[in-house]
């Protein structure tokens, strides 16, 4: 592979291009022989996480060499990730820090795009959305569709227009039918669940650094269950004693959110959010049978007690909370995708958790360019599971 970075320097808010600038980072990938293949830029999930970093042996990510037959590759870190300008520590005014961070969503990634795609040169260039990625990408069609030759979506097509609570509700519903799978593969993990949740209850389970983990924290593992692999590396915890150095580093390591990301946690609830103020969605849609003494496992919800009980994230529970509060504006205009003429190809994973299919299914009927692929094969991490498979199959599509 050959490797060259880019770093460019752009507006923190792109309508004020006299203003603060950070910088943004890439990574351009290509074969040996592939100097002169057209571009594909890689848009990672998230928010609030890097674009991955490759290696030879093995080959990682697993698409990239299926991706590498026709493109040179741009692994992009979105603003605020990786080796673009980072995210820290908060100010000490929350709110000043809240309204640079409305700068952070996929809007402006989408602007910061193009200024990449400008200093590059191209014309036009393919896009791979993962997860948030693709929500991303969606809203690159709807605001610069000319520079686009082809999107494809891997468990990223978003709603559109439709309130942030009727997704979180939606998705407590798919982790439903995920925690019954679950303990019908694992049966004897409910009763080890529960003795773990009452040692919670009184004190008894820490992180490797000493923090308690509370029962409705380590009912967060179950965000686990929205990718393959998901359900075996939760069982294979319950299995170690709870006492156990083991058990306290792999239980931490399954917790969704930490400090590592800030940005995941704190923007987290505006991803979903095609306008409006998403108030806190999850904790206020939250049913019933997830609440209290419940053995069920919740998924990628956030709730503003994350904040609380995981400590690395305490400093950033005010920016969350002014968050919350800000009334986010429209990222997809539907007249404008009805109209939109570039291929899209889109894998959609039926018993998403993350990412609705029939959510994803309505998005898709908006687009006049998008062949779907709805597959139970895999759930929302295909393209790291079976990555050149996913890939390869979703360039077919959006070429006909």
């Amino acid at each position: 592979m050959l490797l060259t970075d880019h770093l460019i320097t752009v507006p923190l808010d792109h309508d004020h291009p006299d203003g603060r600038t950070i910088e943004v980072y890439a990574r351009e990938i290509a074969a040996a022989d592939g100097r002169d293949l057209p571009y594909l830029v890689y848009l990672q999930g998230g928010p609030g996480f890097e674009a991955p970093r490759p290696s030879a042996l093995p080959l990682s990510p697993g698409w990239l060499e299926r991706a590498l037959r026709d493109f040179r590759v741009i692994m992009l870190d979105q603003r605020g990730t990786g080796r673009s300008t980072p995210y820290g520590d908060p100010g000490p005014d929350a709110a000043a820090d809240a309204q640079r961070l409305i700068h952070f969503r996929a809007d402006a990634i989408v602007r910061d795009a193009e200024c990449l795609r400008e200093h590059l040169g191209a014309r036009r260039w393919s896009v791979l959305g993962q997860s948030f990625g693709g929500f991303t990408a969606l809203h690159y069609l709807s605001v610069a569709p000319d520079s686009l030759r082809e999107v494809l979506f891997t468990g990223g097509l978003p709603p559109v227009g439709r309130p942030v609570d009727d997704v979180y509700s939606a998705t407590f519903d798919a982790m439903r039918v995920l925690n019954r799978r679950y303990h019908r593969r694992y049966p004897q993990d409910a009763a080890r669940l529960q003795e773990l949740l009452d040692r919670c209850d009184a004190g008894d389970v820490r992180t490797p650094a000493g923090a308690p983990i509370s029962r409705r924290l380590m009912r967060t593992i179950g965000h686990q269950l929205g990718g393959h692999g998901g359900a075996e590396n939760i069982h294979h915890v319950l299995e170690l004693d709870p006492g156990s150095p083991a058990f306290r580093h792999d239980v931490t390591a399954l917790l969704p959110f930490d400090a590592r990301n800030p940005l995941y946690s704190v923007l987290h609830e505006s991803s979903y959010a095609d306008g409006g103020a998403t108030r806190w969605s999850s904790e206020r849609v939250q049913p019933d049978d997830f609440t209290g003494d419940s053995l069920l496992l919740t998924g990628e919800h956030l709730f503003p007690w994350h904040l609380q009980d995981t400590p690395g994230l305490r400093p950033y529970r005010d920016v969350a909370a002014a968050l919350a509060e800000h009334v986010w504006p429209r990222l997809y205009n539907a007249d404008v995708l009805a109209q939109v003429d570039v291929p899209c190809a889109a894998v959609i994973y039926a018993d998403d958790p993350y990412v609705i299919r029939r959510f994803s299914e309505e998005t898709a009927d908006l687009l006049p360019g998008m062949r779907r692929w709805l597959t139970d094969e895999y759930l929302h991490n295909g393209l790291r599971t079976d990555g050149g498979r996913v890939l390869d199959r979703l360039i077919t599509l959006a070429r006909d």
